[in-house]
């Protein structure tokens, strides 16, 4: 029977998928962590507060991207190129999701607006992450290679989440809550898609590698044309609402050390 669980299990057990796996997870994290790191040096004055959280938010994607590497040193495998179709951070930027990079390159403070901008954009992104690795906890918290690696990512996503969600009732408060509702809505939708078309990708080179039959991946693809056609009737919605989160302050200390892989 086809399931989540089937399916990733399939991937992890063959060194090639994983480590195509184990490389668009790290690059993703990896760019999550210096746009982060950027928009902590550039924030305004007035939200200087602001910057430890960015700063540990930044330092929490750097921690995933090292453990999904560590995943695949300790199988002896070397990442791989990341397919520019399967590359979700660097499609979300080129579709104006997330601050532009001309604009983090620079040494120009950002505004206020710019940080409401990117504490919308995370609320959706980090909407999607929490609920993949919740998915993957579900499956495979107590896996021998993967569970330490899953429980830590997917419990930071939560608290990434959370920070989002408190940060923007926060900004909501002081008048920003039509522009924040406004950029949520735009960014969901274009996150559905995205998120799509990149699933598709992933799939497509999955299957190629697994020598996947083609019925097998018609019923895969279907699956995320299904899955898109919800998100884009009503799912959507679930990533622009907000309410003030269980885990107040979700960032407000260090970041926690990767662990180790023997």
């Amino acid at each position: 029977m086809l399931s989540a669980k089937s399916l990733f299990q399939e991937i992890l057990d063959n060194d090639e998928s994983f480590r195509l796996f184990c490389s668009i997870a790290a690059s993703g994290e990896s760019q999550g962590g210096w746009e982060n790191a950027r928009i902590a040096a550039l924030v305004p004055e007035s939200e200087r507060a602001l910057a430890p959280k960015i700063t540990r938010h930044g330092a929490d994607e750097d921690k995933h991207g090292r453990i999904f590497n560590a995943l695949m040193k300790k199988r002896g495998l070397e990442p791989v190129p990341v397919p520019p179709e399967t590359d979700y951070t660097m499609l979300l930027e080129q579709h104006g999701i997330g601050l532009a990079h001309e604009k983090l390159k620079s040494e120009e403070p950002l505004t206020v607006q710019d940080i409401v901008t990117y504490l919308s954009h995370s609320r959706v992104t980090e909407q999607r992450a929490s609920e993949q690795m919740d998915l993957l906890r579900k499956h495979f918290a107590d896996h021998p290679d993967l569970g330490r690696a899953v429980r830590m990512i997917s419990g930071d996503e939560d608290n990434h989440l959370a920070y989002c969600h408190e940060e923007l009732l926060r900004f909501a408060a002081r008048g920003h809550g039509r522009a924040i509702q406004r950029t949520l809505r735009e960014c969901a939708l274009a996150e559905i898609r995205i998120y799509r078309d990149v699933s598709l990708a992933v799939m497509d080179h999955m299957g190629r590698l697994l020598d996947w039959p083609r019925p097998k991946a018609a019923v895969l693809a279907a699956g995320i044309h299904a899955v898109y056609a919800w998100e884009r009737l009503a799912g959507w919605r679930r990533m622009v609402s907000l309410r003030m989160p269980e885990r107040r302050d979700a960032l407000g200390g260090p970041a926690t050390s990767a662990p180790e892989f023997a």
